[in-house]
């Protein structure tokens, strides 16, 4: 049985060696250059939330939860960009205002689409407490990645 370990062994290397074996070769490599998140390397995550059904809201408020509770707090920067229907969200009265100030509290950028609060006639006066102001949703994500974070929409 040993002796066929050992076979198996042999010639998965050669394979790899010849280039038989491409995809087991490019899984090897790309993992060469794996840096683990830490407070100096940060994995930096943006997502959106352009909703105002309440389950789908507490979902995504769920979501960064998650994410920020996996990779501990040291570990992760995490943006929430919100637009259209989803900037009721982050409106004074709004009935997840706690949880989005709990996001805050956590370190969790909230940003929230100048041109949607412009279209429902509203202003930054009208944002929850540590709610971020950007010109524009989508364009506030599409740098986000172009900076190196991943985007997920939930």
């Amino acid at each position: 049985m040993r002796r066929f370990v050992v076979a198996i062994v042999a010639a998965l290397a050669v394979a790899l060696s010849l280039g038989v074996c491409p995809a087991l070769a490019q899984t090897t490599a790309s993992n060469a250059g794996y840096v683990p998140p830490s407070f100096d390397h940060p994995r930096k995550v943006v997502l959106s939330l352009s909703e105002n059904e309440p389950a789908r809201v507490n979902e995504v408020i769920g979501n960064v939860g998650n994410v920020q509770r996996y990779y501990g707090a040291d570990d992760v920067k995490i943006a929430l960009v919100v637009y259209g229907p989803g900037i009721h969200s982050v409106l004074k009265g709004s009935p997840v205002a706690e949880r989005i100030e709990g996001l805050v509290a956590i370190g969790v950028e909230v940003l929230a689409c100048k041109n949607t609060l412009d279209t429902i006639h509203k202003t930054a006066a009208d944002l929850l407490p540590g709610v971020t102001l950007v010109p524009s949703g989508i364009p506030a994500i599409i740098e986000r990645e172009a900076q190196g974070w991943y985007y997920v929409r939930p």
